[in-house]
């Protein structure tokens, strides 16, 4: 029976700017996280003050960005023309107030409602913005988006421009730290995205002459592309493509220098222009997906008054242009298909290894064909009554739930470690994955064995990643294995399955490792969970006297109303981000091929001998911390 409740004048609630984006953050910045994912909230906060620099660069005010960030300050300093001294202020903590409204003064701006300024403003613990505009200067510093010291208006030598320093509230973003290859990227894109433009983050200077061919450089291995990399360019538009050995399709897309991670119009445009191109200058109607297999590429359009799905803007949902103008899917088919045409027929070398790559995919897709055909049966019908997947109710491919960005798939081995987790997770937002035993290597093998072996054909069933990462499941996918030898092999096995087959998954930030903890120290007042020796001698210190130790041995042993702690708001995970210029066939081969000896000494090299510590602490943070 329901509950009857009052309602009357007391229940209607109104919020000022500052309380409504303190109470709902993901409304404006996305998810929260602690900063082990690329798109949680604390680099949204970063990308939200630089992408107003960005903006005063691309209307021709400023060459250079100094950017400054330690484990809690973020600092920006351009030189464009700085905020009007008499709406600093304004500018920074009344919602609805900015320059982005006026059209002339920032056509094809990256930030338009002028909101994001504000939501770092309420979710800094310190917040302070300083312009300095024809000699002189005005500063304001404010505490979780309140206003505490507003400075008079002074004189200044220095260069005209604005000066944001920001620590974001810890109360909020719990936990947090910011990776520095996640940074490094975040400023690269912007160096690659507009050039001319220098930027100083943390002193070393990040500049760009190739705009997108640069990234597919740094993206993209040189010994693993088919031929050398295209970079077309014309009025609002830009791209960069190539193939290469590896499976999957990968691409980066761009709308007025924002990095749209979820695609969108323009994506799909370029993806379906690409196919009709390619076609139309062979003179034949190969298979789209044999076109698109193991491209990388990049595209970056200029759209006035782009339409984003939501403030985060990770997805263009305009179709058009400009209000007045084409399509856009018109506008990148017109693009592509004459300028992509023309350096085809300049480049006959490209165009014929481009041929080669496509008739390789052609002769791999049919090869599989038919026992594709039996293991989706197969999966079919295993879905109707195996237990190996215990699903949530939430998927990051269905609507628009900001919680979506929760969604996890846990990849773990063993009946009572999937038993643990099932029983502590949120049914919501978290799946569980049990593994039968250890995973097949599949180092050197062809896509066929996916299909072949039921362990690998159930997972990417379960993923939906089969053709492609549009339709997958789960935005985390993480690997739950004990900290012991058995657990560090499962590892490896599994980084080998996504390393080899779906590359794309690893390199788009959805890969990672569960960290649990190694020891349990407590007294009869507190408990202290402990993820290295480190943290379990000063848990000793700490608790004093001889508090009782618990070693962890695997993750069956821990019951699930404690493993509920380590996989909700504490939860700590370690992306796997790979190294850049380390070709990935290389590193299988290195740790996964018959390269026994070379390996052996390795291991010996890097042993390190500790009381109660993990097996091979070095390998396993070389695994778990591969930079891209």
């Amino acid at each position: 029976m329901a509950v009857a409740t009052a309602y009357t004048e007391d229940s209607i609630k109104s919020l000022d700017w500052r309380e409504h984006i303190r109470l709902r953050p993901g409304m404006y910045i996305g998810k929260l996280g602690d900063g082990s994912a690329h798109d949680d909230g604390i680099y949204v906060l970063v990308k939200e003050i630089i992408d107003n620099s960005i903006d005063e660069h691309m209307m021709g005010y400023g060459k250079q960005i100094d950017i400054t960030i330690t484990d809690r300050r973020v600092e920006v300093r351009d030189y464009g023309r700085g905020i009007p001294l008499g709406k600093v202020i304004d500018c920074v903590s009344k919602i609805n107030t900015g320059g982005k409204y006026d059209s002339g003064a920032f056509q094809k701006s990256v930030g338009l409602n002028g909101v994001g300024t504000k939501a770092v403003n309420a979710l800094s613990s310190y917040f302070c913005v300083e312009s300095f505009r024809d000699g002189e200067t005005k500063k304001a510093e404010f505490q979780y988006g309140v206003l505490v010291k507003d400075y008079d208006i002074a004189k200044t030598t220095e260069k005209n421009g604005t000066r944001v320093i920001f620590e974001p509230d810890s109360s909020i973003f719990k936990h947090y730290h910011f990776i520095p290859e996640f940074l490094e990227d975040q400023v690269w894109n912007y160096a690659f995205l507009n050039a001319g433009l220098t930027i100083f983050y943390n002193g070393q200077k990040y500049f760009s002459k190739n705009g997108l061919a640069d990234l597919l450089a740094r993206k993209t291995n040189e010994e693993e592309m088919r031929y050398p990399i295209i970079h077309l360019r014309g009025d609002d538009i830009e791209v960069a493509l190539t193939h290469t050995s590896q499976y999957g399709e990968e691409y980066y897309s761009f709308v007025n220098g924002q990095h749209t991670t979820q695609g969108g119009t323009h994506l799909a445009a370029f993806r379906e222009a690409l196919v009709k191109t390619v076609r139309d200058f062979y003179k034949k109607q190969f298979d789209a997906s044999d076109i698109r297999a193991s491209i990388v590429a990049a595209i970056a359009i200029r759209v006035q008054e782009p339409v984003f799905e939501s403030q985060t803007k990770t997805k263009l949902g305009s179709e058009n242009i400009s209000p007045d103008g084409i399509s856009i899917r018109k506008f990148v088919n017109d693009f592509l298909s004459k300028t992509l045409d023309d350096y085809l027929h300049k480049h006959p070398d490209v165009a014929d290894a481009l041929l080669k790559r496509i008739l390789q995919s052609e002769r791999e897709r049919k090869d599989i064909a038919g026992i594709k055909k039996l293991a989706n049966e197969r999966a079919k019908k295993a879905n109707l009554h195996n237990k190996k997947l215990r699903d949530c109710r939430l998927h990051f491919n269905e609507g628009k739930d900001e919680r979506r960005f929760e969604t996890t798939l846990f990849i773990t081995e063993g009946d009572s470690a999937s038993g643990s987790l099932t029983k502590a997770r949120d049914v919501q937002t978290q799946a569980v994955f049990s593994l039968r035993g250890k995973p097949l290597n599949c180092f050197g093998m062809t896509k066929k064995i996916v299909y072949e072996n039921e362990e690998f054909n159930l997972l990417q069933h379960a993923l939906n990643i089969e053709e492609g990462l549009e339709g997958l499941r789960y935005n985390k996918i993480v690997i739950a294995t004990d900290a012991d030898v058995d657990g560090m092999h499962i590892r490896l096995l599994l980084l080998t399955f996504f390393l080899q087959f779906f590359p794309d998954l690893v390199k788009n930030g959805h890969l990672y490792i569960l960290e649990t903890p190694l020891f349990r120290v407590r007294n009869k007042q507190k408990t202290i969970y402990c993820y290295s020796e480190e943290e379990k001698q000063a848990a000793i210190q700490q608790l004093g006297g001889k508090p009782e130790i618990t070693r962890f041995k695997g993750l069956g042993e821990i019951s699930p109303d404690e493993f509920g702690r380590f996989i909700g708001e504490d939860m700590r995970l370690e992306p796997i981000i790979l190294k850049k210029d380390t070709p990935i066939n290389k590193l299988l081969a290195y740790y996964m091929g018959k390269n026994s000896p070379e390996r052996q000494q390795f291991i010996i090299d890097n042993l390190r001998i500790e009381s109660d510590a993990p097996l091979l602490p070095e390998v396993k943070e070389e695994t778990a911390s591969l930079e891209i």
